[in-house]
C-alpha cells in the first residue's frame, strides 16, 4: 500500500510541477500516473547502472553528478512516454530537482512514522 501511495504522490507532484514549469508538459493526469510508474521502473533498473558508471564523476563533484543522472532519467522517461514532453536537458534538470524536493517533503508528511 505504501508503494501505491508514493506513486500517487509522485504523480500529483509531477502534474502540479508541469503547471509551474513551462518546459515540461503532460497531456493529462493519466500521463502523470504513467510517468510515476515509468519513473519507478527506471529508478529501479537504469539508475543503478548509470550511478555505477558515473561513480567517478559523482565522487569528483561531491555528489552533484547525481543530479545529472536524475535529469537523464527524466529524459529517458520522456522518450518512452509519448504524451509527455520535456524541452531539453535543463528543463529536465530543474524538473528533477523540484520533483525530488517536493516529493520528499510530501512523502515525509504522509509517512506513518516507521
Amino acid at each position: 500500500m505504501n508503494l501505491i501511495i508514493r506513486l500517487f504522490v509522485t504523480a500529483i507532484v509531477a502534474y502540479l510541477l508541469t503547471k509551474i514549469l513551462p518546459g515540461v508538459n503532460f497531456e493529462g493526469f493519466s500521463t502523470a500516473i504513467i510517468f510515476a510508474i515509468v519513473l519507478g521502473v527506471l529508478n529501479l533498473i537504469v539508475k543503478p547502472i548509470l550511478s555505477l558508471f558515473g561513480l567517478p564523476l559523482t565522487i569528483i563533484t561531491l555528489g552533484l553528478f547525481a543530479l545529472v543522472i536524475n535529469a537523464i532519467i527524466i529524459l529517458i522517461a520522456d522518450y518512452f512516454i509519448d504524451s509527455m514532453t520535456v524541452d531539453g536537458f535543463w528543463w529536465a534538470f530543474i524538473f528533477s530537482i523540484a520533483l525530488s524536493l517536493v516529493t520528499s517533503l510530501a512523502n515525509s508528511m504522509f509517512s506513518d512514522g516507521d
